[in-house]
């Protein structure tokens, strides 16, 4: 941290001349401050992967190494409630064993996935430049600048290079993104697992810490990568910034595009495996959830990793580049980018440097300022975070908007320039940021078991599994009613302080904290794989306890992470909508010309379409899974009695099988819609198709995903019994129970399959959009020209 404020005053001393109304920082602060707090960032996660590793899993050191026994890093002595099988060198091994299984499981189908993404890529890639190369059919001479006419700007061939080149870096750093997070996740369930026999609370430290490892490296990586792209692109462009800004937009198209194919493929493996081993092993055979006589349960297991972690992990990424591009190409069109101002320009980019500051110092409040000493402290420790990250970055943005911005200045609003003061851009940012974590506890209330609507559901399962289906759907829709209102209030104070430019920076402000957000978003998951670890290595009743309170809370955060993805989406997609009508140079959408109405009808289609693909896609892969779970407890002889081990291998095969050719269709909807839109039906159509698809996209996500997780909290909620009413529901193998499952599995591809994936499909159509938008204007609405 110190380092980090040598750097902020080295910045202000050496600022230049200040012209009128200038920023306090000067370009060359700005060229420190941004990469340092980038490798602040990959520092601190070193640091914390670091401490995670000295947990051993291995025979030989079954104890972790003597250093966990000194004061803090919460590794108190009297944290250790029961030290249970401490030196079992049986249990370890066990572990080690499982741990490898899974992580070979998680790596395997990651790298069939990106060897077909990567076709894609490349296919692509090759599509965008002929598309823009031909707007000036691939001329090289210079063009007048679209905002100013007497001015030479790059030509159009550059700005296709560039903008391939970009969208090749997005993808593979949401590539990366992803992987990273899921190497993470498989290297530290075991060891989560292992600590959860000292206690609840060095099991937290352990899962926290590595999704903290995954929260850094995606939000410094992210912040690197643009920030390297800009200034290599600045050589070339030098002081044409719009077709600089222009170009860098492919980069938020390759996060998202990889996130797409990531979520959808991630979310078809883990929902067909985990509705296979429920639906065989709970509900027929009246076996534990992750017992090792469960032939999909591996299956299960590395679909936690290949869905929850690196799907989420590129989601996020995605989101994070795209509000990132909007706020620079609306910035390029504004004062910022035509007084040459730098520092103003990276407005969006030291938002997120000082995100990182501040979501480091919010991490150690979870590790070490304070520790959990009983399971009721998890979920509010890890709600803390959200609080902390929030209200420290609500003073870091008035830091950045005092030090960055010039008192006044203009933003792009639609052909007209809008004065903005400098205090409206922090009110806009901080709109987004409070918006974010409004949603974040709207969603917890209404997916955690402490409150009534789960109570509600679970109770409802008294009755069977009709009303709780009945309960959950209208949980659902009820829980849309306030994040919506939250986006919509922002939407109006940042349009009406700084239009379009307002709009994206309010949804960066959301995602200023998504170290934290991921941190806690991947514990859930690591927590979800230690349980089953327990399970599968048949640790004592006590330890399964621990993990499941710690996986219980991880539902809860993990159904956070989701609101603020979807609520970060809504705010992105339509910044990125302003800047595609702005370039396409569309002066007003009109709703009650035919054109744009066909589009818009057609647009809230295509939710419930990409819905019903991926929901189909879960169902039929999941029905193969039953069929050979079913066929193994049936043929294998002694598989019941445990005297002999399942084929594991066949199911993984069969979820990763379904789940390569099933993301194709969905995958490919997404893509080629705007392509086709835009060029035979025109700009002003293609603009109600994502109007239609933003609206109702945010709608059918929200409820998709905590309707999914209200189910599954129900059922965890009657299996921990830890209430006088759960008690009256349980115990497991109950009918309740039995009406809970069900639930559960109906909810299963919602919350982790359609939902999640439909917030990227509101950015991606958008964003694509967007970098076609020079050629849509040019060429497009073919239909329209006969």
């Amino acid at each position: 941290m110190a380092m980090s404020y040598a750097v902020l005053s080295f910045a202000f001393n050496h600022r230049v001349p200040a012209r009128m109304g200038s920023a306090l920082m000067s370009d060359l602060g700005t060229e420190i401050v941004i990469p340092v707090c980038a490798f602040i960032g990959i520092v601190f996660s070193l640091v914390q992967w670091f401490i995670v590793s000295r947990v051993k899993v291995s025979t030989e050191h079954a104890e972790s190494s003597p250093s966990s026994k000194n004061g803090k890093n919460g590794y108190n002595d009297y944290l250790i409630e029961e030290e249970e099988g401490i030196n079992d060198h049986n249990v370890v091994a066990k572990c080690a064993e499982i741990q490898n299984a899974i992580s070979e499981g998680a790596t395997s189908f990651l790298f069939t996935e990106y060897q077909y993404v990567g076709i894609f890529m490349v296919a692509f890639a090759i599509l965008i430049f002929l598309f823009l190369g031909s707007v000036e059919g691939f001329s090289t001479k210079s063009q007048p600048c679209s905002y100013d006419k007497e001015k030479l700007c790059k030509p159009a061939l550059s700005t296709a290079i560039f903008s391939t080149i970009s969208f090749l870096l997005g993808a593979v750093t949401s590539v990366l993104s992803g992987f990273l997070g899921m190497k993470i996740a498989t290297y530290a369930n075991a060891r989560t697992t292992l600590e959860a026999r000292k206690g609840v609370g060095k099991a937290f430290i352990v899962a926290f810490r590595s999704g903290a490892v995954m929260g850094f490296l995606l939000a410094a990586n992210g912040l690197l990568v643009l920030y390297i792209t800009i200034n290599l692109f600045k050589l070339y462009y030098g002081d044409d910034w719009e077709g600089l800004f222009e170009a860098i937009t492919g980069y938020g198209l390759g996060g998202s595009s990889m996130a797409l194919f990531g979520r959808v493929g991630g979310g078809i493996y883990t929902k067909a495996a985990d509705v296979g081993a429920d639906l065989v092993g709970k509900v027929e055979r009246n076996i534990p959830e992750d017992d090792p006589r469960n032939p999909a349960v591996i299956a299960d297991n590395v679909g936690d990793n290949v869905g929850d972690i690196a799907g989420m992990g590129s989601d996020l990424f995605g989101s994070y580049a795209e509000s990132s591009c909007a706020a620079l190409v609306v910035a390029s069109i504004s004062s910022f980018g035509m007084t040459h101002d730098f520092t103003a320009m990276c407005y969006p980019l030291l938002i997120s440097s000082m995100g990182i500051l501040v979501c480091l110092i919010t991490t150690l409040f979870a590790t070490d300022f304070f520790e959990i000493k009983a399971v009721k402290e998890i979920e509010p420790a890890l709600k803390k975070q959200l609080i902390i990250s929030t209200v420290l970055m609500t003073a870091g943005v008035a830091v950045v908007t005092w030090t960055c911005l010039p008192s006044s200045f203009t933003i792009f609003n639609f052909g007209v320039q809008k004065v903005v003061k400098n205090w409206q851009l922090f009110l806009c940012v901080c709109v987004g940021l409070w918006a974010g974590l409004i949603i974040g506890f709207v969603t917890e209330y209404y997916t955690s078991n402490a409150y009534s609507p789960v109570q509600d559901v679970a109770d409802s399962c008294r009755t069977g599994a009709a009303t709780n289906v009945i309960f959950g759907l209208a949980l659902g829709y009820q829980s849309v009613i306030i994040p919506i209102f939250a986006i919509a209030i922002s939407i109006f104070v940042s349009f009406t302080f700084a239009a379009m430019y307002g709009i994206a920076v309010a949804a960066l402000g959301m995602l200023s904290t998504i170290a934290t957000g991921l941190a806690i978003d991947a514990y859930g998951p690591i927590s979800d794989n230690a349980g089953g670890i327990a399970e599968m290595a048949g640790m004592s009743h006590r330890i399964r306890e621990r993990t499941d309170a710690l996986d219980a809370a991880g539902n809860t955060t993990a159904a956070i992470g989701k609101g603020f993805a979807i609520g970060s989406a809504a705010l992105v997609s339509l910044a990125l909508f302003g800047a595609f009508v702005s370039r396409a140079e569309i002066s007003t959408v009109d709703v009650l010309t035919p054109k744009v109405f066909i589009g818009l009808i057609v647009g809230a289609m295509l939710p419930y379409w990409f819905s019903a693909m991926t929901m189909k896609s879960v169902g039929s892969a999941a029905l193969k899974m039953v069929e050979e779970v079913r066929r193994q407890f049936n043929t294998i002889p002694g598989l019941m009695e445990g005297h002999t081990k399942p084929d594991y291998a066949t199911c993984v095969k069969i979820s990763t099988d379904a789940s390569i050719k099933e993301m194709i269709p969905p995958g490919a909807l997404v893509m080629l819609t705007p392509l086709i839109v835009g060029t035979f039906f025109g700009v002003e159509t293609l603009s109600g198709v994502l109007a239609g698809s933003l609206v109702s996209g945010v709608q059918v996500a929200i409820s998709a995903s905590n309707t999914g997780g209200a189910w599954d909290n129900a059922k965890k909620y009657i299996e921990a019994g830890a209430s006088e009413h759960a008690r009256t529901l349980g115990p497991k193998g109950s009918e309740p129970h039995k009406a809970a499952v069900i639930g559960d599995t109906i909810g299963d591809p919602l919350k982790d399959t359609s939902g999640p994936s439909l917030n990227i499909l509101i950015k991606l159509m958008a964003v694509e959009s967007l970098v076609f938008a020079p050629f849509f204007a040019t060429h497009g609405g073919l239909l329209f020209k006969i």
